[in-house]
């Protein structure tokens, strides 16, 4: 007993060392696990350019990896899968119905260009010999992006373990390039099935998010699953289903499984029970909603480190740094060799000191005569010439001399020491290259991993709300393109979230997502980015029975790329805006009897309906000739106080009041009246104007 107990206390911590070194927890560095670096470096070995038997990969792969083929036959096909790296063809399995790939001897696999760019450089590689001795592997790959970050990984080793959760290609490189910068960054998961996250708890890669299903109604009945949440298969989500119902949890009639390359699973509600309700007994009750936690352990220079993604991040870019810079120093270094020794060739050829080789007798007197006769040439030259640099010059062959191109090779020397103060430049200003750098594999490589998970708010967090706007998303009204590609014209920040909205002279609109370019086809009402509160106003003339309508509506809900109609089909759009605060001036067709030619409608006056509205008649019973936007009030004008009235220069005394007529001075006047006014009628004639109402004085 003793003596076991012994060995535990020898051993454990060797086993414990081992285990979490080389086996479960990935390395910082370049994010691979020890199995996954030894099938891409025998990949390296192999690579041709042309596909493998991964039976062959998995064989040469076995020189370094100790442990069995099925090991690496399961990492090699979870590296393919994740399409970064590898290559495969033929069954890969399926990660969305958990299907197992072929057998190894009936697939084939290859290195891709992002793994050839960004994984390997063998001159500024540590090697070390292998678990046998025979052959030498690397300790750790010059990887120059953040290669655990992409792929993710999962691993228990003793008294530890680790689960970083998988990110997008794009949003990777633009937070390395943003904390080369000194910018901030933000970084969320993406999950190669797709569905929708909340990610109000992800505490930058050590907390939980919420990860569900894509589910749509179809039919108004039926729902229709077509993402699944990550680390489930469309086998496990189904199995859920139908443990929930036999729970009684979740009441269906059925369930039934149309995946092929697309996940699409349809689940069709009991009787009397809403899609509505069904929907949220799927989120509650199955694996349409789970919950990853993330607790980030890696090996860091050497040790296991607990971390976040902002520091993975920060370790990643330096040792991009670190890495460019043995680079550009190796760079240099070749290429001072290579100009130093066409220096010496160029000395050697041009002034014919191999004639003075010609009456030596020993092989030493011809290596002094050399030396000697360089001398001269190389007075203030930095470097000295070696033996191995005489060697080289007494094996230049006859044809070399005699077809010399003193031109062309000081051509090829100029080029050098061009490429070398590039390389000393790059050397002096390592982070705007090292953005450089990572621009290009952006530009190069971005467009093959576009964001598969949707980020939303389970809990009322919105995806813009934590979306950065780093995309100008731009519409040239003159070809009809639009997209982050396309410069000039309409453009405004969006963020690889947000979604563009544009509708069309024919009456309907399409919400897109956004994207490189893609081409409007139609004449563009408006274009801009799609918010489902936005208001719009459109006036437009019937199909059937010419009668103008006026409408004001926002779009509310959509599906992508799907086509909808805004007015009936057949009508003519006579105004269209986005604006509020303006007037409508139309003038009506002439007519007969027609007292009133124009009306104006103000924008406050128009009701707002659904999209699918009709809309109100915007002028009774009339015809419009002809529609215009008379006014637009962009902002209320402040009012404006009156001026002061001026001081008059002189005090003049006022006027005096006069006193108000007495009765007595009232009946005078009155008689006076009385008189005139008699006077009058009989001089016209008139006497029965008194007649009915008596005396005008009275």
């Amino acid at each position: 007993m003793t003596g076991l107990r012994g060995l535990y206390r020898e051993n454990f911590m060797d086993y414990a060392t081992y285990v979490i070194k080389e086996r479960a927890i990935p390395d910082a560095a370049d994010g691979l696990k020890p199995v996954q670096r030894r099938i891409l470096w025998a990949m390296l070995e192999m690579d041709d350019g042309r596909f493998n038997k991964v039976a062959n990969v998995i064989g040469h792969c076995m020189r370094y990896h100790p442990h069995g083929d099925q090991s690496i036959g399961a990492a090699l096909v979870a590296l393919a899968n994740r399409g970064y790296f590898i290559e495969g063809q033929g069954n890969f399995g399926n990660i969305f119905t958990g299907d197992e790939a072929s057998a190894s001897r009936y697939i084939e696999c290859r290195l891709t260009q992002l793994a050839r760019d960004t994984l390997f450089n063998p001159a500024i590689t540590e090697f070390v010999p292998s678990y046998d001795g025979r052959n030498r592997e690397p300790v750790l790959f010059p990887a120059k992006i953040p290669v655990l970050l992409l792929l993710g990984a999962d691993g228990i080793a003793v008294g530890m373990s680790t689960r970083i959760l998988p990110h997008n290609f794009n949003e990777v490189i633009q937070a390395q390039m943003a904390c080369i910068r000194g910018e901030p960054f933000h970084l969320l998961p993406d999950f190669p099935q797709g569905g929708a996250i909340d990610v109000s708890a992800y505490e930058d890669g050590n907390g939980r998010i919420r990860n569900r299903a894509r589910i749509e109604p179809r039919g108004g009945k039926k729902l229709v699953i077509s993402e699944i949440p990550y680390g489930t298969t469309t086998e496990t989500l189904m199995a859920s289903i139908e443990n929930a119902t036999r729970k009684g949890r979740l009441k269906i009639t059925s369930i039934d499984d149309y995946t092929t390359e697309n996940v699409e699973i349809e689940v069709t509600p009991a009787r009397g029970v809403s899609a509505e309700e069904t929907l949220r007994q799927l989120y509650a009750h199955t694996e349409c909603e789970i919950t990853h936690t993330s607790n980030m352990l890696v090996i860091q220079d050497g040790v296991p480190l607990e971390t976040t993604v902002s520091g993975l991040i920060r370790y990643c870019s330096d040792r991009l740094l670190h890495v460019l810079r043995l680079e550009l120093q190796l760079e240099i270094s070749n290429l001072g060799d290579s100009l130093h020794w066409m220096t010496l060739e160029q000395i050697f050829i041009e002034n014919r000191l191999y004639k003075l080789i010609e009456e030596c007798p020993t092989l030493e007197e011809v290596r002094d005569a050399v030396g000697q006769g360089l001398l001269p040439f190389l007075t203030d030259y930095p470097r000295e010439v070696t033996a191995d640099d005489i060697e080289r010059l007494l094996a230049l062959k006859i044809r070399r001399i005699s077809r010399f191109d003193i031109e062309a090779h000081r051509k090829e020397m100029d080029d050098i020491k061009g490429r070398m103060r590039l390389a000393k430049k790059r050397l002096g200003s390592i982070r705007d290259y090292a953005t450089e750098v990572l621009a290009e594999i952006l530009k190069k490589y971005g467009k093959l991993f576009p964001r598969k998970t949707a980020v939303e708010g389970f809990s009322g967090i919105q995806r813009r709300e934590i979306a950065i706007a780093n995309l100008r998303v731009g519409y040239d009204k003159e070809t009809g393109f639009v997209g982050t590609a396309v410069k000039g014209g309409v453009s405004w920040h969006a963020s690889e979230y947000d979604r563009i909205l544009y509708f069309l002279e024919d009456g309907t609109y399409r919400v897109m997502p956004v994207q490189e370019k893609f081409l409007v086809d139609g004449k563009v009402l408006w274009c801009g980015p799609a918010d489902k509160d936005m208001p719009f106003t459109c006036v437009y003339r019937d199909g059937t029975d010419k009668i103008p309508y006026v409408k004001r509506f926002s779009i509310g809900g959509f599906i992508l790329e799907r086509e909808y109609r805004f007015v009936p089909e057949g009508s003519e759009v006579l105004v269209f805006t986005p604006l509020t605060g303006f007037v409508l001036e139309y003038w009506f067709e002439r007519k007969k009897r027609m007292k009133t030619r124009k009306g104006q409608t103000a924008s406050a006056d128009i009701p707002e309906k659904g999209v699918k509205a009709r809309g109100v008649r915007l002028c009774g019973s009339h015809t419009i000739a002809s529609i215009k936007l008379l006014e637009t009030i962009l902002e209320e004008k402040p009012e404006q106080k009156p001026e002061p009235e001026p001081e008059p220069e002189t005090l003049s005394e006022p006027e005096p009041v006069k006193p108000p007529m007495s009765l007595e001075e009232i009946e005078e006047k009155a008689e006076e009246l009385n008189k005139r006014l008699r006077s009058i009628v009989e001089k016209y004639d008139m006497p029965d104007l008194f007649e009915d109402q008596g005396e005008p004085g009275k």
